[in-house]
Protein backbone atom coordinates (compact mmCIF):
# COMPACT_ATOMS: atom_id res chain seq x y z
CA UNK A 1 0.00 0.00 0.00
CA UNK A 2 1.33 3.44 -0.96
CA UNK A 3 2.20 5.48 2.10
CA UNK A 4 0.13 8.65 2.43
CA UNK A 5 2.18 11.86 2.14
CA UNK A 6 2.31 14.08 5.22
CA UNK A 7 -0.01 17.08 5.47
CA UNK A 8 1.61 20.11 3.81
CA UNK A 9 3.83 18.00 1.54
CA UNK A 10 1.40 18.23 -1.36
CA UNK A 11 0.06 15.45 -3.50
CA UNK A 12 1.76 13.17 -6.06
CA UNK A 13 -0.15 10.98 -8.50
CA UNK A 14 0.19 9.26 -11.87
CA UNK A 15 -1.94 10.64 -14.71
CA UNK A 16 -2.70 7.75 -17.08
CA UNK A 17 -4.01 9.97 -19.87
CA UNK A 18 -1.01 12.29 -19.90
CA UNK A 19 1.46 9.58 -18.97
CA UNK A 20 3.07 11.92 -16.45
CA UNK A 21 3.43 12.26 -12.70
CA UNK A 22 1.46 15.21 -11.28
CA UNK A 23 2.59 17.02 -8.13
CA UNK A 24 0.06 19.36 -6.50
CA UNK A 25 0.10 21.76 -3.54
CA UNK A 26 -2.57 23.99 -2.05
CA UNK A 27 -0.94 27.39 -1.58
CA UNK A 28 -3.94 29.32 -0.28
CA UNK A 29 -7.58 30.22 -0.77
CA UNK A 30 -9.41 32.82 -2.80
CA UNK A 31 -11.65 35.41 -1.03
CA UNK A 32 -14.55 33.12 -1.95
CA UNK A 33 -12.92 30.22 -0.09
CA UNK A 34 -11.86 28.24 -3.16
CA UNK A 35 -8.54 26.43 -2.92
CA UNK A 36 -5.58 27.80 -4.93
CA UNK A 37 -3.69 24.78 -6.25
CA UNK A 38 -0.34 24.83 -8.03
CA UNK A 39 0.91 21.88 -10.06
CA UNK A 40 4.24 20.50 -11.22
CA UNK A 41 4.61 17.65 -13.69
CA UNK A 42 7.36 15.25 -14.71
CA UNK A 43 7.91 12.12 -16.79
CA UNK A 44 9.34 10.39 -13.74
CA UNK A 45 8.34 10.37 -10.12
CA UNK A 46 11.69 11.96 -9.18
CA UNK A 47 11.22 14.81 -11.66
CA UNK A 48 7.71 15.48 -10.38
CA UNK A 49 8.93 15.37 -6.76
CA UNK A 50 11.65 17.91 -7.58
CA UNK A 51 9.08 20.18 -9.15
CA UNK A 52 6.94 19.79 -6.05
CA UNK A 53 9.92 20.59 -3.80
CA UNK A 54 10.44 23.81 -5.77
CA UNK A 55 6.77 24.70 -5.31
CA UNK A 56 6.96 23.96 -1.57
CA UNK A 57 10.20 25.96 -1.22
CA UNK A 58 8.67 28.99 -2.92
CA UNK A 59 5.53 28.64 -0.84
CA UNK A 60 7.54 28.53 2.40
CA UNK A 61 9.45 31.63 1.22
CA UNK A 62 6.14 33.42 1.00
CA UNK A 63 5.96 33.44 -2.79
CA UNK A 64 2.81 32.68 -4.71
CA UNK A 65 3.86 30.54 -7.63
CA UNK A 66 3.40 32.23 -10.98
CA UNK A 67 1.68 30.40 -13.80
CA UNK A 68 4.28 28.52 -15.81
CA UNK A 69 3.16 30.20 -19.04
CA UNK A 70 3.56 33.82 -17.81
CA UNK A 71 5.85 35.46 -20.36
CA UNK A 72 8.02 38.56 -20.70
CA UNK A 73 5.39 39.94 -23.08
CA UNK A 74 2.74 39.51 -20.37
CA UNK A 75 4.93 41.38 -17.87
CA UNK A 76 5.75 44.38 -20.07
CA UNK A 77 2.20 44.63 -21.39
CA UNK A 78 0.80 44.70 -17.85
CA UNK A 79 3.36 47.36 -16.84
CA UNK A 80 2.47 49.56 -19.83
CA UNK A 81 -1.21 49.34 -18.90
CA UNK A 82 -0.93 49.75 -15.13
CA UNK A 83 2.52 51.14 -14.30
CA UNK A 84 2.50 54.48 -16.13
CA UNK A 85 -0.34 56.32 -14.43
CA UNK A 86 0.17 60.08 -14.52
CA UNK A 87 2.81 59.94 -17.24
CA UNK A 88 2.66 62.27 -20.21
CA UNK A 89 1.00 60.74 -23.30
CA UNK A 90 4.20 61.33 -25.28
CA UNK A 91 6.20 59.29 -22.75
CA UNK A 92 3.66 56.45 -22.85
CA UNK A 93 3.87 56.36 -26.67
CA UNK A 94 7.67 56.27 -26.52
CA UNK A 95 7.71 53.37 -24.03
CA UNK A 96 5.05 51.50 -25.99
CA UNK A 97 7.07 51.83 -29.21
CA UNK A 98 10.23 50.55 -27.51
CA UNK A 99 8.34 47.55 -26.14
CA UNK A 100 6.67 46.80 -29.47
CA UNK A 101 9.80 47.21 -31.61
CA UNK A 102 12.57 45.88 -29.37
CA UNK A 103 11.42 43.87 -26.35
CA UNK A 104 8.50 41.73 -27.50
CA UNK A 105 10.04 40.55 -30.83
CA UNK A 106 13.23 39.39 -29.09
CA UNK A 107 12.15 38.32 -25.58
CA UNK A 108 8.36 38.40 -25.54
CA UNK A 109 7.78 34.64 -25.91
CA UNK A 110 10.29 33.77 -23.16
CA UNK A 111 8.69 32.50 -19.97
CA UNK A 112 9.44 35.07 -17.29
CA UNK A 113 10.54 32.40 -14.82
CA UNK A 114 13.09 31.15 -17.34
CA UNK A 115 14.52 34.56 -18.28
CA UNK A 116 18.21 34.64 -17.36
CA UNK A 117 20.91 37.26 -16.97
CA UNK A 118 22.59 35.76 -20.04
CA UNK A 119 19.40 36.23 -22.09
CA UNK A 120 19.26 39.92 -21.20
CA UNK A 121 22.99 40.51 -21.69
CA UNK A 122 22.95 38.93 -25.16
CA UNK A 123 19.81 40.86 -26.13
CA UNK A 124 21.27 44.21 -25.08
CA UNK A 125 24.59 43.43 -26.76
CA UNK A 126 22.75 42.68 -30.00
CA UNK A 127 21.02 46.07 -29.82
CA UNK A 128 24.25 47.98 -29.14
CA UNK A 129 25.15 48.27 -32.83
CA UNK A 130 21.71 49.65 -33.70
CA UNK A 131 20.77 51.98 -30.84
CA UNK A 132 22.39 54.85 -28.98
CA UNK A 133 23.60 54.48 -25.40
CA UNK A 134 20.64 56.54 -24.21
CA UNK A 135 18.18 54.27 -26.04
CA UNK A 136 19.84 51.16 -24.61
CA UNK A 137 19.55 52.57 -21.09
CA UNK A 138 15.90 53.32 -21.71
CA UNK A 139 15.29 49.78 -23.00
CA UNK A 140 17.02 48.33 -19.95
CA UNK A 141 14.99 50.61 -17.67
CA UNK A 142 11.67 49.62 -19.26
CA UNK A 143 12.34 45.88 -18.95
CA UNK A 144 13.77 46.31 -15.46
CA UNK A 145 10.70 48.16 -14.21
CA UNK A 146 8.33 45.71 -15.89
CA UNK A 147 9.99 42.69 -14.28
CA UNK A 148 10.22 44.48 -10.93
CA UNK A 149 6.49 45.12 -11.17
CA UNK A 150 5.93 41.42 -11.93
CA UNK A 151 8.08 40.44 -8.97
CA UNK A 152 5.95 42.61 -6.66
CA UNK A 153 2.93 40.68 -7.94
CA UNK A 154 4.64 37.34 -7.21
CA UNK A 155 4.95 36.39 -10.88
CA UNK A 156 8.68 35.72 -10.58
CA UNK A 157 11.09 35.17 -7.71
CA UNK A 158 13.80 37.65 -8.67
CA UNK A 159 14.55 40.38 -11.16
CA UNK A 160 17.43 39.20 -13.35
CA UNK A 161 17.35 42.43 -15.37
CA UNK A 162 18.50 44.34 -12.31
CA UNK A 163 21.71 42.27 -12.40
CA UNK A 164 22.55 43.48 -15.93
CA UNK A 165 24.07 46.73 -17.16
CA UNK A 166 23.22 48.50 -20.39
CA UNK A 167 26.25 48.54 -22.71
CA UNK A 168 27.48 51.54 -24.68
CA UNK A 169 25.57 51.93 -27.90
CA UNK A 170 26.11 53.49 -31.29
CA UNK A 171 27.56 56.97 -31.12
CA UNK A 172 24.88 59.59 -31.74
CA UNK A 173 25.17 63.23 -32.70
CA UNK A 174 26.75 64.97 -29.72
CA UNK A 175 25.20 68.20 -28.52
CA UNK A 176 27.37 71.18 -29.30
CA UNK A 177 27.53 74.85 -28.46
CA UNK A 178 27.95 78.02 -30.46
CA UNK A 179 31.36 79.65 -30.36
CA UNK A 180 31.48 83.35 -29.52
CA UNK A 181 31.82 84.21 -33.22
CA UNK A 182 28.89 81.98 -34.15
CA UNK A 183 26.80 83.33 -31.27
CA UNK A 184 27.44 86.90 -32.38
CA UNK A 185 26.33 85.97 -35.90
CA UNK A 186 23.14 84.36 -34.53
CA UNK A 187 22.38 87.39 -32.34
CA UNK A 188 22.85 89.71 -35.34
CA UNK A 189 20.63 87.54 -37.55
CA UNK A 190 17.98 87.27 -34.80
CA UNK A 191 17.80 91.03 -34.39
CA UNK A 192 16.98 91.32 -38.10
CA UNK A 193 14.35 88.56 -37.91
CA UNK A 194 10.64 88.60 -37.13
CA UNK A 195 10.07 89.95 -33.62
CA UNK A 196 8.76 86.71 -32.06
CA UNK A 197 11.70 84.47 -32.99
CA UNK A 198 14.09 87.34 -32.23
CA UNK A 199 12.84 87.46 -28.65
CA UNK A 200 12.75 83.66 -28.38
CA UNK A 201 16.37 83.21 -29.46
CA UNK A 202 17.77 86.09 -27.42
CA UNK A 203 15.93 85.04 -24.26
CA UNK A 204 17.03 81.40 -24.67
CA UNK A 205 20.65 82.21 -25.50
CA UNK A 206 21.14 85.00 -22.95
CA UNK A 207 19.42 83.36 -19.96
CA UNK A 208 19.95 79.63 -20.58
CA UNK A 209 16.27 78.79 -20.06
CA UNK A 210 15.15 75.46 -21.50
CA UNK A 211 13.17 75.74 -24.72
CA UNK A 212 10.22 74.02 -22.97
CA UNK A 213 10.37 76.71 -20.26
CA UNK A 214 10.50 79.57 -22.77
CA UNK A 215 7.47 78.24 -24.66
CA UNK A 216 5.47 78.21 -21.40
CA UNK A 217 6.49 81.70 -20.26
CA UNK A 218 3.56 84.06 -19.52
CA UNK A 219 3.53 87.86 -19.35
CA UNK A 220 2.76 87.97 -15.59
CA UNK A 221 6.12 86.19 -15.15
CA UNK A 222 8.04 88.92 -17.01
CA UNK A 223 8.76 91.42 -14.24
CA UNK A 224 10.53 94.72 -13.61
CA UNK A 225 11.87 96.11 -10.34
CA UNK A 226 9.82 99.08 -9.20
CA UNK A 227 12.26 101.33 -7.30
CA UNK A 228 9.48 103.34 -5.69
CA UNK A 229 7.67 100.32 -4.25
CA UNK A 230 10.85 98.23 -3.93
CA UNK A 231 9.17 95.21 -5.50
CA UNK A 232 9.24 93.07 -8.64
CA UNK A 233 6.02 93.63 -10.58
CA UNK A 234 4.72 92.44 -13.99
CA UNK A 235 5.81 94.72 -16.83
CA UNK A 236 2.28 94.69 -18.19
CA UNK A 237 1.22 96.54 -15.03
CA UNK A 238 4.08 99.01 -14.60
CA UNK A 239 5.55 99.32 -18.11
CA UNK A 240 9.07 99.08 -19.47
CA UNK A 241 10.52 102.29 -18.04
CA UNK A 242 12.68 100.60 -15.42
CA UNK A 243 16.29 99.56 -14.93
CA UNK A 244 16.10 95.90 -13.96
CA UNK A 245 14.01 93.13 -15.48
CA UNK A 246 13.67 89.41 -14.76
CA UNK A 247 11.70 86.34 -15.74
CA UNK A 248 10.14 83.85 -13.36
CA UNK A 249 11.05 80.46 -14.83
CA UNK A 250 8.35 78.59 -12.95
CA UNK A 251 6.53 76.69 -15.70
CA UNK A 252 7.18 74.44 -18.69
CA UNK A 253 5.18 72.72 -21.41
CA UNK A 254 5.51 69.43 -19.53
CA UNK A 255 2.40 67.71 -18.23
CA UNK A 256 0.77 69.74 -15.41
CA UNK A 257 3.01 72.69 -16.34
CA UNK A 258 5.76 71.76 -13.87
CA UNK A 259 9.42 72.49 -14.51
CA UNK A 260 11.77 69.55 -14.99
CA UNK A 261 12.82 69.50 -11.31
CA UNK A 262 12.08 71.54 -8.19
CA UNK A 263 15.48 73.25 -8.58
CA UNK A 264 14.49 74.29 -12.09
CA UNK A 265 12.07 76.86 -10.62
CA UNK A 266 14.19 79.99 -10.58
CA UNK A 267 14.10 83.74 -11.23
CA UNK A 268 16.57 85.04 -13.80
CA UNK A 269 17.60 88.64 -14.32
CA UNK A 270 17.48 89.51 -18.03
CA UNK A 271 20.33 91.03 -20.01
CA UNK A 272 19.55 94.26 -21.88
CA UNK A 273 19.27 92.69 -25.33
CA UNK A 274 16.68 90.19 -24.08
CA UNK A 275 14.72 92.98 -22.37
CA UNK A 276 14.67 95.06 -25.56
CA UNK A 277 13.51 92.07 -27.62
CA UNK A 278 10.66 91.30 -25.20
CA UNK A 279 9.60 94.97 -25.16
CA UNK A 280 9.34 94.96 -28.97
CA UNK A 281 7.45 91.65 -28.85
CA UNK A 282 5.00 93.05 -26.29
CA UNK A 283 4.26 96.05 -28.50
CA UNK A 284 3.84 93.87 -31.59
CA UNK A 285 1.60 91.42 -29.76
CA UNK A 286 -0.67 94.24 -28.57
CA UNK A 287 -1.25 95.26 -32.20
CA UNK A 288 -1.86 91.67 -33.32
CA UNK A 289 -4.31 91.09 -30.46
CA UNK A 290 -6.26 94.21 -31.40
CA UNK A 291 -6.41 93.13 -35.05
CA UNK A 292 -7.44 89.55 -34.17
CA UNK A 293 -10.36 90.73 -32.02
CA UNK A 294 -12.67 87.88 -30.98
CA UNK A 295 -10.45 85.27 -32.68
CA UNK A 296 -7.68 85.94 -30.15
CA UNK A 297 -7.21 83.22 -27.51
CA UNK A 298 -6.28 84.76 -24.15
CA UNK A 299 -3.56 82.39 -22.91
CA UNK A 300 -1.25 85.09 -21.54
CA UNK A 301 1.68 83.41 -23.28
CA UNK A 302 4.69 85.51 -24.26
CA UNK A 303 5.41 83.30 -27.27
CA UNK A 304 2.27 82.32 -29.14
CA UNK A 305 0.74 82.11 -32.60
CA UNK A 306 -1.04 84.98 -34.36
CA UNK A 307 -4.24 83.98 -32.58
CA UNK A 308 -2.70 83.61 -29.11
CA UNK A 309 -2.53 79.80 -29.04
CA UNK A 310 0.60 77.97 -27.77
CA UNK A 311 3.56 77.44 -30.09
CA UNK A 312 4.56 73.88 -30.92
CA UNK A 313 8.14 72.65 -30.99
CA UNK A 314 7.80 72.47 -34.78
CA UNK A 315 6.86 76.17 -34.97
CA UNK A 316 9.95 77.13 -33.01
CA UNK A 317 12.33 74.81 -34.86
CA UNK A 318 11.17 76.10 -38.27
CA UNK A 319 11.70 79.77 -37.38
CA UNK A 320 14.93 79.03 -35.51
CA UNK A 321 16.50 77.34 -38.52
CA UNK A 322 15.65 80.29 -40.77
CA UNK A 323 17.64 82.56 -38.45
CA UNK A 324 20.59 80.14 -38.39
CA UNK A 325 20.60 80.01 -42.19
CA UNK A 326 20.77 83.81 -42.23
CA UNK A 327 23.64 83.66 -39.71
CA UNK A 328 25.68 81.54 -42.14
CA UNK A 329 25.36 78.30 -40.16
CA UNK A 330 24.10 74.92 -41.35
CA UNK A 331 20.67 75.04 -39.75
CA UNK A 332 20.05 71.27 -39.91
CA UNK A 333 22.99 70.72 -37.53
CA UNK A 334 21.42 72.76 -34.72
CA UNK A 335 18.38 72.55 -32.45
CA UNK A 336 16.83 75.24 -30.19
CA UNK A 337 17.94 73.40 -27.03
CA UNK A 338 21.56 73.99 -28.02
CA UNK A 339 21.10 77.68 -27.27
CA UNK A 340 21.14 76.52 -23.64
CA UNK A 341 24.38 74.61 -24.22
CA UNK A 342 25.81 77.75 -25.81
CA UNK A 343 24.79 79.80 -22.75
CA UNK A 344 26.80 77.43 -20.53
CA UNK A 345 29.80 77.49 -22.86
CA UNK A 346 29.88 81.29 -23.20
CA UNK A 347 29.55 81.86 -19.46
CA UNK A 348 32.24 79.29 -18.76
CA UNK A 349 34.60 80.97 -21.23
CA UNK A 350 33.88 84.32 -19.60
CA UNK A 351 34.91 83.20 -16.12
CA UNK A 352 31.66 82.15 -14.44
CA UNK A 353 32.27 79.33 -11.92
CA UNK A 354 30.41 76.06 -12.37
CA UNK A 355 28.45 76.56 -9.14
CA UNK A 356 26.90 79.75 -10.52
CA UNK A 357 26.26 78.21 -13.95
CA UNK A 358 24.54 75.26 -12.26
CA UNK A 359 22.18 77.61 -10.38
CA UNK A 360 21.45 79.69 -13.49
CA UNK A 361 20.45 76.68 -15.60
CA UNK A 362 18.39 75.15 -12.78
CA UNK A 363 20.42 72.02 -12.04
CA UNK A 364 20.06 70.33 -8.67
CA UNK A 365 23.84 69.90 -8.33
CA UNK A 366 27.00 70.73 -10.25
CA UNK A 367 27.27 67.01 -11.06
CA UNK A 368 24.40 67.33 -13.54
CA UNK A 369 26.01 70.40 -15.11
CA UNK A 370 29.38 68.67 -15.44
CA UNK A 371 27.84 65.47 -16.84
CA UNK A 372 25.46 66.99 -19.38
CA UNK A 373 27.56 69.98 -20.42
CA UNK A 374 31.06 68.60 -19.91
CA UNK A 375 32.22 69.59 -23.41
CA UNK A 376 30.98 73.16 -22.97
CA UNK A 377 32.58 73.82 -19.56
CA UNK A 378 35.97 75.43 -19.10
CA UNK A 379 37.89 76.36 -15.97
CA UNK A 380 36.54 79.79 -14.79
CA UNK A 381 34.83 83.34 -12.41
CA UNK A 382 31.65 86.03 -12.72
CA UNK A 383 27.76 85.92 -12.92
CA UNK A 384 24.73 85.67 -15.32
CA UNK A 385 23.13 88.75 -16.81
CA UNK A 386 26.16 91.02 -16.18
CA UNK A 387 28.45 88.58 -18.01
CA UNK A 388 26.05 88.26 -20.95
CA UNK A 389 25.77 92.06 -21.18
CA UNK A 390 29.56 92.27 -21.50
CA UNK A 391 29.56 89.57 -24.19
CA UNK A 392 26.67 91.15 -26.15
CA UNK A 393 26.61 94.90 -25.38
CA UNK A 394 23.66 96.91 -26.66
CA UNK A 395 24.33 98.74 -29.89
CA UNK A 396 23.61 102.48 -29.91
CA UNK A 397 20.67 102.32 -32.34
CA UNK A 398 18.83 99.34 -30.76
Amino acid sequence: MTKRRSRGDGGLRWDENRQRWIATLTVGYTPAGKRIVRKGTGKTKTEAKNKLKEIIRDYEDGLTIAPGDYTVADAVTYWLEHGLNGRDAKTVRLYTDFVRLHIIPALGARKLRDLSVEDVDKWLAGKAALLSTRSLKLLHSILNRAVKNAMRRDKVKRNVVDLCDAPDGRAGRPSHALTLTQAEAVVTAAERAEVRIRAYILLSLLTGARTEEVRALTWPHVVAFDERRQAWLPVQEIGWDHREFAVYVWRSVRKKGDTKTVKSRRTLKMPARAVNALRLLSEAQDKVRTTAGDSWTHTGLVFCTKTGTPLTATNVRRDFRKVLDNAGLTAAEWTPRELRHSFVSLLSDSGVPIEDISRLVGHATTVVTETVYRFQLRPVLLEGAEAMDSIFPMSGDA
